[in-house]
């Protein structure tokens, strides 16, 4: 079956609420030089999508934009000089790209670099059914690894790997507390932490949720609704508290986040979801010699080993649902409305299965 003229994509014209998505016909693009087309079978919807969707302060979005930063599919066509991929191949989508020239990208840390970039919020992402895409950033899908659940993983375990490897540097025996631990990030943080030999704990909003952190791996689950809940934490800890907090809710949990962070502790943070301005106690920090780190994406050359590790069965992708891009608007509601535990992914109309049909949800 040949290549289609046009094709289904997921958009916006302007900034607003999730009744701005539309899914319209738009020509299939022609890779060029460098690039691969790539037939897309699975793509995952991301906090950052609502962000862009809704519109930041300061950062302009050229409409209409294609949504979806993430996810995987199969090449069906190259630009010239491309050698890395080849017709057929199955292909894990990287979220972020560069011009790869920086001394941030020769130094390995291409997320740092000036230029860097994300699909999605800087230009078109992949919410469509073909997307044009450098095959230099184009992974080799492990063999056993279903492509609809592996789109759930790119962008939230190189978040994670950020977090949890690249800047708080967690160490076996280490006391690791992940906020959000559902959420896509913080289920990924969960496993990279146990993976790397630390006691994990979590809070979650919900019994799924906590269900959902303690087969993760998390030793114990608190409810951070509860206000004591740091108080209980500290229990669990035996009175000495997280030498890592994982942080990504922001003001909702930020005061008793500082509150459980041991002496000689990291709290690392990669956003908040309820808002972007909190508070520290000097004093608080400075006697207890603590630290407070950013942390923005992770560095590409991490995807092989997270993705071996995947295909090992010692990670896994949560997929809480998978729907059809026609029912983007949906998605984009139910993450909003923080309905749903892991992450959603979207599968093109042409892919969809007969389980993602009318009146069929496709969770599993």
């Amino acid at each position: 079956m040949g290549i289609p003229a046009m094709m289904q994509a997921a958009r916006i014209h302007a900034h607003g609420g999730p009744e701005l998505l539309r899914v319209e016909e738009i020509p299939v693009p022609k890779p060029g030089s460098g690039q691969a087309l790539v037939k897309v079978l699975g793509v995952s919807l991301n906090h950052l999508d609502l962000w862009v969707r809704r519109g930041m302060p300061g950062f302009a979005v050229a409409f209409p934009r294609i949504l979806g930063c993430d996810g995987t599919g199969e090449v069906v066509a190259l630009g010239s000089g491309v050698t890395s991929v080849k017709v057929g191949d199955k292909v894990v989508i990287e979220p972020g790209y560069s011009s790869g020239k920086s001394p941030e990208d020769k130094a390995g840390s291409d997320h740092l670099a000036p230029d860097y970039s994300i699909r999605g919020e800087h230009s078109d992402g992949i919410a469509c059914e073909y997307a044009a895409v450098d095959a230099r950033y184009l992974l080799p899908l492990p063999k056993g690894l279903d492509p609809v659940q592996a789109a759930a993983v790119p962008l939230v375990f190189i978040t994670a790997w950020g977090l949890v490897v690249s800047r708080a540097r967690v160490q076996s025996g280490e006391t690791v507390l992940v906020l959000g631990g559902a959420s896509g990030v913080g289920s990924a943080a969960i496993q990279l932490a146990r993976q790397r030999g630390a006691r994990v704990f979590a809070t979650a909003g919900s019994a799924d949720k906590q269900r959902l952190c303690r087969e993760l791996g998390a030793e114990a689950v608190l409810d951070h609704r509860d206000p004591d809940w740091g108080k209980e934490f500290k229990k669990h800890s035996g009175g000495k508290g997280a030498d890592v907090v994982v942080e990504h809710v922001g003001p909702a949990t930020w005061k008793t986040s500082m509150a459980v962070l041991a002496r000689n502790g990291r709290l690392v943070t990669c956003g908040g979801t309820t808002g972007a301005i909190v508070e520290l106690a000097l004093p608080h920090l400075f006697i207890k010699n603590q630290s407070v780190l950013g942390s923005t994406m992770g560095p590409r050359s991490a995807y092989p080993e997270i993705f071996a590790l995947l295909a090992q069965g010692v990670l896994r992708p949560v997929v809480d649902r998978v729907l059809p891009l026609s029912k983007v608007r949906e998605a984009h509601e139910l993450l909003e409305n923080r309905g749903v535990v892991g992450k959603i992914v979207l599968v093109p109309a042409a892919l969809e299965p007969a389980s993602l049909r009318p009146g069929n949800t496709g969770r599993p």
